[in-house]
């Protein structure tokens, strides 16, 4: 990917991340948020260039960062320095505390042995969203033929019901909701492959 494409896949995943309300939860209120969108973009997709994870439609319409993990493979040394300067540019050190603390409680209904599949992110451009239309469902093949080519389940969650529902429709299990700090409703929810679904997953 060149200098110029990367740029515009961050240019859409800023747009987007204004529509979660997860990013909207982290990302710093007041001048210059643009800004702080835009340098969470460029972490987010820099590190899903590194850890080989970027899924692009074939129309460069919807976005994903689907990352290969597991809890061992977490390093708090490593991603500290990352983390850091996400509380300075991002989130401000008064956000830091509660987003520590929410995320640490979504990590635990994650697999806690074992590799699987994580949606970190996955947005649709306005213009080409719906359960139906070719840019989800060409996405949605692609998160379950490396579930399948892996042989480990797919997680995800959402605050939106609507696209908890349309994880649904595409074959995701709804397996856990949280009453999140926000007021909202956090949807847990897992795909898993019918070439693991002999093996027990944990939640």
């Amino acid at each position: 990917m060149n200098n110029e494409e990367k740029e515009e896949i961050i240019g859409k995943v800023s747009t987007l991340l204004k529509e979660i309300p997860s990013s909207m939860d982290i990302v710093r209120k007041g001048p210059g948020r643009d800004r702080r969108f835009r340098y969470l973009a460029t972490h987010m997709v820099e590190k899903a260039i590194e850890k080989d994870a970027l899924v692009i439609s074939e129309n460069r319409k919807g976005i994903a960062i689907l990352f290969k993990t597991s809890k061992q493979e977490e390093s708090f040394w490593k991603d500290l320095w990352p983390e850091l300067k996400l509380v300075w540019n991002v989130t401000g050190i008064a956000n830091a505390y509660q987003i520590v603390k929410n995320q640490n409680y979504i990590k635990k209904q994650r697999p806690q042995q074992g590799e699987y599949l994580y949606c970190w992110f996955w947005g649709i451009l306005s213009d080409s969203r719906g359960a139906d239309t070719q840019v989800g469902k060409s996405m949605k093949d692609e998160f379950y033929r490396q579930a399948r080519e892996y042989k480990i389940p797919l997680y995800a969650e959402t605050r939106h019901r609507k696209n908890a529902l349309v994880y649904q429709r595409f074959g995701f299990e709804l397996f856990h909701t949280w009453d999140h700090p926000s007021g909202d409703t956090m949807y847990f929810l897992r795909y898993v492959p019918d070439n693991v679904k002999s093996t027990p997953v944990s939640s």
